[in-house]
């Protein structure tokens, strides 16, 4: 390995959200986290909403009244119903034993 290409390690904290804290070796000091295996729903098995900046309640109030429409579904030019015409028999062509 080449010398003084790798940047330094530190043995620091990792702090999440929800107050676990872990030792862990990184280039940067003292970091914190928004989640960890501690709070994230696919080890918890709990289904948690983040929201920080409101912006879910903002979009379920801004559409709280709207209904959907169904869709009507396209139909392109290959996929359109074409009468099938039946095809010719083929003549079986006789084999003659010699």
């Amino acid at each position: 390995m080449r010398e003084k290409i790798h940047p330094k390690t530190f043995i620091t904290t990792a702090t999440c959200a929800c107050g676990a804290v872990y030792k862990i070796s990184s280039t940067k000091e003292n970091i914190r986290v928004d989640i960890c295996s501690a709070c994230h729903p696919l080890f918890t098995g709990k289904q948690k909403l983040m929201d920080t900046e409101g912006r879910v309640s903002k979009f379920k109030k801004k559409y709280a009244g709207v209904k959907t429409k169904t869709a009507k579904r396209r139909v392109s030019k290959s996929k359109k119903r074409v009468k099938s015409v039946p095809k010719k028999a083929k003549p079986k062509s006789k084999k003659t034993k010699k």
